[in-house]
């Protein structure tokens, strides 16, 4: 890749950084398309991230940025205005500066993780969820799934607060059956999803009791590092649909570019995105199909 004094730059900020996987796929779509711009990850401490933004983003030479753990319902509030998604969510993972100077935040999380769902052919509409983490990102596939029409999301997480604040929300602008729980007990769910930051480390323990998890169950795990999470072999060992969440970030992707006002990038993205899902697909989760050149990423060996 060619940096000369014209190439757009995007940030992907996080803490820690090293689980990213935004710098891969947009440095490829823009290889691929010869657009002089270039995604660089940046760690950046959440009592720094207000200040850092403001910086960046001042910069007529900065497109743009994207946010990841544990900063997007920090930068939520750091914005001078975002989308509905965002403020639904009270979380943003894409920040760009608008002609009048200011701040513009949103949030493509939820519709990601709604999309590659559907990409597996994975139902949740009429389905009782339990979410694991109460966080920006559960915050986005947690509103993205009350609009979508599920029967019942439980969210559990240490911190109670979050879980309780988040299920209020969720009742209030959805009208859903929504509610904090005390314990993980996955037995009574049909969907069983992972957005909290455990897996992210080898040390960390599963987050729910995989032999509690109904055999119909599904379980989505959202987290880009460590794919299959020890949590996806788990429940594959017992023999349960287990779907890795990176095909969350291929579906947001023309999002983002469209964002950052690339529509013509984000349309070829649409229409051919097989080659990103090459690029992050583990070899472990890997299957290719005769019909069509990409993963089948339900198809995951215990």
């Amino acid at each position: 890749m060619r940096i000369t004094g014209t190439t757009r730059i995007f940030y992907c900020i996080a803490d820690p950084v090293d689980q990213v996987r935004a710098p891969e796929v947009f440095n490829e779509v823009f290889r691929r398309h010869e657009v002089d711009a270039v995604m660089v990850p940046l760690r950046v401490t959440a009592g720094h991230l207000a200040a850092t933004l403001r910086c960046l983003l001042a910069s007529p030479t900065v497109g743009g940025v994207s946010l990841s753990i544990p900063h997007k319902a920090a930068a939520a509030a750091t914005v001078d205005r975002c989308s509905r998604a965002a403020l639904a969510a009270n979380a943003v993972n894409a920040i760009r500066r608008n002609p009048d100077g200011e701040l513009e935040g949103d949030l493509f999380d939820g519709v990601g993780f709604i999309r590659s769902m559907d990409r597996a052919g994975l139902a949740y509409a009429g389905r009782r969820i339990l979410m694991l983490g109460a966080g920006g990102a559960a915050s986005a596939v947690a509103t993205a799934l009350a609009a979508a029409g599920v029967a019942e999301l439980a969210l559990f997480d240490p911190d109670h607060s979050k879980a309780q604040h988040l299920a209020a929300v969720l009742r209030r602008d959805f009208h859903i059956q929504a509610r904090d729980v005390s314990t993980n007990d996955p037995h009574d769910y049909d969907v069983v999803i992972n957005a909290s930051p455990l897996g992210l480390k080898d040390s960390d323990p599963l987050p729910v009791d995989v032999d509690a998890i109904r055999a119909d169950a599904v379980v989505c795990d959202i987290l880009m590092k460590n794919q299959p999470t020890p949590l996806l072999r788990a429940a594959r060992s017992r023999g349960l649909i287990a779907e890795p969440g990176f095909d969350m970030l291929i579906q947001q992707t023309p999002l983002y570019l469209e964002f950052f006002g690339y529509p013509e990038l984000a349309k070829s993205v649409r229409s051919d995105d097989g080659y990103l899902l090459d690029l992050i697909t583990p070899d472990a989760l890997r299957r290719r199909s005769d019909t069509a050149a990409r993963p089948l990423i339900t198809d995951i060996p215990a």
